[in-house]
């Protein structure tokens, strides 16, 4: 007799929230986003996404245009301001979507870091400092997702 045992479907994407280290609102909309980013999120969100997005704090300080100084003023301080939280869900918002496409969060992470000739040959990880270029990165996984050539 012979048994095959069943491949178990991959978890659930990571939420933003859960990238973020879980920030109590639990937003389930774009708009839920709203007065939590205008609160600005409790520096744990930052230690939280560089843990799951294995970042170090330069990278990520490169990653969203935020200097190293004010990260660490921000550490002392408990919490990001609305400008710094928006950038962080922006994101954590990327790498999730992210991970719905490529179906696992390393994959999602590989494709992040890599250079990408749909985005003029650099990272996608390097455009998340705009959202015009958070913007072209998720048209990018809409295309990837569609099949169309990205």
């Amino acid at each position: 007799m012979i048994t095959t045992a069943l491949s178990e479907p991959p978890p659930p994407p990571l939420t933003a929230d859960q990238l973020l280290g879980g920030q109590g609102a639990s937003p389930h909309s774009t708009l839920e986003w709203v007065p939590v980013i205008r609160d600005g999120l409790a520096i744990t969100a930052v230690d939280a996404i560089k843990r799951s997005v294995g970042l170090t704090q330069a990278e990520l300080a490169t990653a969203l245009a935020i200097p190293e100084r004010t990260l660490a003023r921000r550490k002392r301080e408990g919490r990001l301001n609305s400008e710094e939280s928006a950038k962080l869900v922006r994101l954590a918002r990327v790498v999730e979507r992210a991970e719905e496409v490529f179906e696992t969060l390393e994959g999602a992470l590989d494709w992040l870091k890599s250079p990408n000739t749909a985005l003029a040959g650099v990272p996608p990880l390097s455009l998340m400092d705009t959202d015009v270029g958070a913007e072209g990165v998720l048209d990018t996984l809409g295309r990837i997702e569609h099949g169309v050539f990205a």
